[in-house]
Order: C-alpha cells, then sequence, then structure tokens
C-alpha cells in the first residue's frame, strides 16, 4: 500500500504530544480517523488535527476498511478488546502501556497479533531516549562486564490533584507501578535479562485526590534478582513534593558491572555518566551522533526540545516495521513480560514475601 491509513483510539495528551508529531515524520502516513469515549475530548482533537472521519465506539473504527493500522491510547482496561479485534481484522497495533490489567490478557493481544501476521508494538517511548539507546548499546559490546546491580529511581511531585481514571483499579489496574515504574522495568529487561524473582511494597499515600477516590498506588520500592544473577532495586513516586514532574523531574537508571559503571537519565538525552574499575569516578560521557535519531528516522534532532522530541521516533519505527515487514524493536510481548513483573509485585506486596517469576517472562 502507497499510503498507511492510521486511527487512534483515545485522544487524551499522549495522542497529542507523542503519536500526532511522530506519524507526521512519516512519509506516506494518513491519520485518517479519531476515536475517543469523550464526545468533548473528540471534538476538540477533531478540531485540532482536521480529521473527519471520528466516532466514540472504537467497534466502528476498526471496522472500517481504509484503515490499516490502530494506536491505542485508552484507559488500559480497554487496550486488550480493541488490540486483538484490531490483530483479528488485520490492522497493526502499536498500545500505550502498561498494555493490560494482567499478564494473561496482555500475552492473549500479542498472541493474537502474532497469529494475525500484523507488526505490533508497546509504547514503552523511553527506550528511544539517544542516551538510552547508547547506554544499551555499550552492554551488548561488553563494556560493563558482568551485571551486578540494576537501580532506577523515578519521582514527580503530583501532589494530591487529581489523575483521573488512573486512580481507579478498575480502569487502570495500578498506579505508579503500572504509570511509571513500567519504563523502568522495560529498562531491566532490556539493560540485563528477565526478572528472577521479586519482593516489593505498593502505598497508597493519598486515598482522595481532588476529593475523588483513589484506590491506586502512588508510591512503589521494589527488589530484584534477575536470572543472568544480577541484583535490581526500583522506586517511582508521584509524591516527591518539590522535584518538578514529566522530563523536568528526577528519572535515573544505574548499571554497574565487573568492568565499569554507567549512569543514565533522561534530562540528559546526549550524555551517559561513566566510571571504569578503579578509576577515579563517573564522569561524562557524550553520545555519538549515530544514536541521536533511531536508524531510518528523518527527524532533525536539531529541531524542537530533545526531551520530547525523541518520543517522534517511535511512531517512524512503528511505521518502518510495517513497511519492511518486520517485528518492531519492541513489540507487544515486551509489554506482556513487564505486565508479568507487574502482577509479580501487587502479588508481593499483598503477600508481603518473594514471589518467583522463573519461565513466565
Amino acid at each position: 500500500m502507497s499510503t498507511l491509513n492510521f486511527a487512534i483510539i483515545g485522544t487524551g495528551g499522549i495522542t497529542l504530544q507523542n503519536h500526532l508529531p511522530g506519524l507526521a515524520l512519516c512519509k506516506d502516513v494518513k491519520v485518517t480517523a479519531l476515536c475517543d469515549a469523550n464526545p468533548a475530548a473528540l471534538e476538540a482533537a477533531r478540531q485540532q488535527t482536521g480529521v473527519a472521519i471520528t466516532s466514540t465506539k472504537w467497534e466502528d473504527i476498526i471496522a472500517r476498511d481504509d484503515v490499516h493500522a490502530v494506536i491505542i491510547a485508552t484507559p488500559n482496561v480497554f487496550h486488550p478488546p480493541i488490540a486483538i479485534t484490531a490483530a483479528r481484522s488485520g490492522k497493526h497495533v502499536l498500545s500505550e502501556k502498561p498494555l493490560a490489567l494482567n499478564a494473561a490478557d496482555a500475552r492473549a493481544m500479542a498472541a493474537e497479533a502474532d497469529r494475525a501476521n500484523v507488526r505490533h508494538m508497546t509504547a514503552f517511548t523511553y527506550r528511544f531516549v539517544p542516551a538510552m539507546r547508547y547506554l544499551h548499546h555499550l552492554i551488548r559490546r561488553g563494556d560493563a562486564g558482568r551485571i551486578y546491580h540494576y537501580r532506577s529511581c523515578r519521582l514527580q511531585d503530583w501532589g494530591t490533584r487529581s489523575v483521573g481514571w488512573r486512580m481507579q483499579k478498575k480502569m487502570a489496574g495500578t498506579g505508579e507501578i503500572g504509570d511509571m515504574l513500567s519504563h523502568r522495568i522495560d529498562f531491566a529487561r532490556h539493560l540485563v535479562s528477565e526478572f528472577k524473582r521479586l519482593v516489593s511494597s505498593l502505598v497508597n499515600h493519598t486515598p482522595l485526590r481532588d476529593g475523588q477516590p483513589n484506590d491506586t498506588d502512588d508510591w512503589v520500592g521494589l527488589l530484584a534478582e534477575f536470572q543472568c544473577g544480577a541484583t535490581g532495586v526500583m522506586e517511582s513516586s508521584k509524591l516527591a513534593s518539590g522535584v518538578n514532574e514529566s522530563w523536568r523531574s528526577p528519572d535515573r537508571v544505574e548499571i554497574n558491572g565487573s568492568e565499569a559503571s554507567f549512569s543514565f537519565t533522561t534530562g540528559c538525552w546526549n550524555e551517559l555518566q561513566m566510571g571504569k574499575l578503579g578509576g577515579p569516578g563517573m564522569k561524562a560521557l557524550p553520545i555519538p551522533r549515530e544514536f541521536y535519531v533511531l536508524p531510518g528516522s528523518p527527524r532533525d534532532p536539531g529541531v524542537g526540545d530533545p526531551l520530547v522530541s525523541f518520543r517522534y521516533d517511535q511512531a517512524v519505527e512503528f511505521v518502518n516495521a510495517i513497511r519492511e515487514q518486520r517485528p518492531c524493536c519492541v513489540t507487544l510481548h515486551d509489554g506482556a513480560r513487564a505486565q508479568a513483573v507487574i502482577d509479580a509485585a501487587v502479588t508481593s506486596a499483598q503477600t508481603r514475601g518473594w514471589v518467583e517469576l522463573g519461565g513466565s517472562v
């Protein structure tokens, strides 16, 4: 097909910030349909984009023969039915994370997409940060040596304001662990290895947000052992007062290996910190220019805010995988494996004990 027609299901902030600008970079791609259950949000997106075909029912959009691929940016509970129906209809699928409310549903999404032979992707956007891509390259090259430790810390200041459907387990499944720590779980799998076992704590400090009930976690701490023998510590919070939010707040990943340590901060998109065994300490390691954009992306890294624009390479990768008839660099299987870790963490917090993941991820 010369032109790829996309439908976007869910027209909230993530669509306007990430998905639409990314698709706009892609040649012969058209956003042909929009869907949102909220008529006001749908109308606002229609006016902003000029897309003529709209519906509040995702079933109507997926049934259209002129839609070739869908991006799912709805509350988490709706991801599985939309993705499975889309795959069965021959549509390529990119879904926001976390994929589902549980790993079984997430695995079903991936399995159905495989059966339908469509391209599929989980929106683990931070994989496309230039510093993360270079860190992955260095670790795979062996620069760190044997990995001993992985740690990540993601802190934001959301206070007690409402976060909408994300405060409802029935819609979101989990809170901070699915919303923010899921990215860092994916980092761990991407950089180290699969999880072997873990113990966790999930805490809800804010049962009311803006006077509305909140039954999800807003802080999570996780201690892990990986199949490669490394250990890991992860923390994420919405309640770190005064540290700001989004890409302006602390977000750090560190790897300690037998030969070197590396530190990655999303706010420093073009730099890592590195220290060698026996050396004087960590120092700046610039990112080579060839890692500034994903191979095959037309994005100019000198245009726009680099702490935002790296996200556009996600859509480019999805489109290129469709065109080239190859797997995406991060698939629904990656999302399902991260969901299995989330499920294990929830179980651990409930039982106050270690949970073995074994061969499930």
